[in-house]
């Protein structure tokens, strides 16, 4: 599943449906008491960086989605059905948040029961022209998948006579990117079910992202600032000059300047047979993240000159095998330190690399805005992002994937204003895929270009057998 915006994921012409959560359910959640479990530090981080932007001016949409294509013809009640079971499995997707006495200061949670979740759906129309129809997604999507509204979710299908592609966004507080690999085969089965009148087996229960975030803050309100893992940020941030690292290249930003635009970068890093050779290589040292992060380095250094790369590894949380099924926002951050230099060579970089991950990786445990807060440092934010991030997974294993192309399916970001540059690399069946978003600037337009051409060649390299092992 390649991670890209809607922009790049094909979409073709058709007849819209969307559905949202129906009047009813929405009136429902307005009666609603608290829930006293609360919002994990990340979501309300999330949400409280939505509002402070907001406040300063600016709409920055933030929301996740997939899709992928049903055969057809498309039952609609048929699909219907399976979106909705598919929601109400899965706690979060029920479950929002609202002000205390509408003032802005403390977040309560509250969730429906299942039972009073039903969709409502509406026949939008015929879209001949693709470019109106990505318009109009990227639209709908924008307005309904909110990080301060609720319902934050709208689920839409392209009907054609040979089937329907199906489009979902969700603002980010409900999903990570391990989530929304998993959405196509979950409601392919369902549809399936339906559609065929089968019985599917009854699903294990699926563990509930919201009680996941209780028991994650109930463990980060122990933290006190005199705690190892608060000192370690502490000592982190003040090498980093008192903030979170960037990615550690010219951007082109005006320091007093507006928050700038954002473009979008995807393509494929190499095929099957390198991603192959370039993980055995670095399996000795822990595998292909590993070797990402030290090629990273050595070339940010070459394009920058910092004689050390700092940049906080993305980790997930679903420590526990009871998560693995579950959708929510599992993750955390872990700082590393690396010295590079035109010197210092991949091997010994690729070890440099795994002794940082190995000695820092518990850190990405403890969420980084219960730090930040024991800090007492003052990190208004005034972008999406405090900072920039390399991110890899293998989703090779992830349920479906071997009919992923078969599907057309796409995981969805959606690039709109920011500072910073996120970079995701996906280890798929045919190989790796790199994905990211930076700022719109032509010298960070350039100096991206040269990032991904030489991690390509540093690829290749390893790959191929032109570097030394790794001892």
């Amino acid at each position: 599943m390649r991670i890209t915006d809607i922009q790049r994921c094909e979409v073709r012409p058709g007849r819209l449906v969307e559905w949202t959560l129906s009047p009813a359910t929405v009136e429902a959640a307005t009666a609603l008491p608290d829930d006293s479990r609360p919002a994990a530090y990340i979501q309300e981080s999330h949400i409280r960086t939505a509002k402070c932007v907001r406040d300063d001016g600016l709409f920055v949409p933030t929301w996740l989605g997939t899709a992928f294509d049903l055969p057809g013809p498309v039952d609609l009640d048929v699909l219907q059905e399976a979106l909705r079971a598919w929601t109400v499995r899965h706690e979060t997707l029920r479950s929002g948040f609202r002000w205390a006495g509408g003032t802005g200061d403390e977040l309560r949670r509250f969730t429906l029961d299942a039972a009073d979740v039903t969709l409502r759906r509406e026949v939008v129309g015929d879209f001949p022209d693709p470019g109106r129809l990505v318009r109009h997604l990227q639209d709908r999507f924008d307005s309904v998948a909110d990080a301060l509204r609720w319902p934050n979710l709208i689920y839409t299908a392209v009907l054609r006579a040979d089937g329907a592609s199906v489009y979902m966004a969700f603002d980010h507080s409900n999903v990570d990117a391990y989530s929304v690999h998993r959405i196509a085969a979950e409601i392919h089965e369902l549809y399936t079910a339906g559609a065929t009148g089968a019985t599917p087996e009854t699903p294990a229960p699926v563990a509930s992202y919201v009680d996941f975030c209780e028991i994650e803050r109930a463990d980060a309100d122990r933290l006190d600032g005199g705690h190892d893992i608060v000192t370690r940020w502490r000592e982190f941030i003040r090498r980093c000059d008192g903030t979170l690292p960037g990615f550690p290249v010219d951007l082109g930003l005006d320091p007093d300047g507006p928050l700038p635009t954002q473009q979008m970068l995807c393509e494929p890093l190499a095929d099957a047979d390198d991603a192959a050779a370039f993980e055995a290589y670095c399996r000795p040292y822990g595998g292909s993240m590993v070797g990402l992060l030290a090629a990273t380095g050595l070339i940010v250094h070459e394009l920058g000159g910092q004689p050390v790369y700092r940049t906080v590894v993305p980790f997930h949380t679903r420590v526990k095998t009871r998560w693995s099924d579950s959708v929510g926002w599992y993750v955390g951050g872990a700082p590393i330190e690396v010295p590079v230099s035109p010197t210092r060579g991949f091997p010994e970089t690729v070890r440099a690399v795994r002794a940082e991950l190995q000695a820092n990786r518990p850190l990405a445990r403890m969420p980084l805005a219960r730090v930040l807060a024991l800090l007492g440092t003052d990190f208004r934010p005034t972008s999406p992002d405090l900072y920039s991030i390399v991110s890899y997974l293998d989703a090779r294993t992830i349920a479906g994937a071997e009919r992923w192309a078969e599907q057309r399916a796409h995981a969805l970001l959606r690039v709109s204003y920011g500072d910073q540059v996120c970079v995701w690399v996906s280890r798929l069946h045919e190989g790796l895929w790199l994905a990211s978003r930076y700022p719109d600037t032509d010298i960070a337009a350039k100096n991206m270009r040269l990032y991904v051409e030489r991690l390509r060649d540093r690829i290749a390299s390893v790959a191929r057998g032109r570097l030394p092992a790794v001892s």
